[in-house]
């Protein structure tokens, strides 16, 4: 594939031939199956919703990385909680309300390095970036990302 910084097609198939898969296989184990019908040739994986996903599938407790929302239907804000926090990674996570008390409630409790309220995918430099559990250790992005090419020392000397 070549050297990382180097990015070709060839690297972008490599990881679409991995990832098209993962997306598709969700669409066979009872989710209905949406997709938008672009044109493109080669590795394109076209935006996809799939709804009616099981909390327990692979597909909603595995980080897809694909064009695809996977919708999960819940009865109530402690269920939602307790579905997006039972899972294995913590990227990000996403709320959409009117009510600005319950954005400031909720969005404490989704164990997950980036909640969004009302939008998606905001950001800038100045913000660390980074998930919880297997979605990462450490920060990008603002100061606390320095820290990882640190190392801290303590030293005592008795005068």
């Amino acid at each position: 594939m070549g050297h990382l910084l180097q990015l070709r097609p060839d690297v972008h198939r490599a990881v679409a031939a991995h990832r098209a898969p993962r997306c598709r296989r969700g669409a066979h184990r009872g989710s209905v199956f949406e997709s938008a019908s672009l044109p493109g040739a080669g590795s394109y994986f076209e935006p996809t919703v799939l709804a009616g996903v099981s909390p327990d599938s692979r597909l909603a407790q595995e980080e897809v990385f694909g064009p695809v929302l996977a919708v999960v239907t819940v009865d109530s804000d402690d269920e939602a909680i307790r579905v997006a926090n039972n899972s294995d990674y913590g990227l990000a996570a996403g709320l959409w309300t009117s009510d600005l008390s319950k954005a400031h409630r909720l969005s404490r409790r989704p164990r997950a390095g980036t909640v969004w309220v009302n939008c998606y995918e905001e950001g800038d430099l100045t913000v660390p970036f980074g998930g919880y559990k297997l979605s990462g250790n450490g920060r990008d992005k603002s100061v606390h990302a320095l820290e990882k090419y640190t190392e801290l020392k303590t030293t005592f000397i008795h005068l």
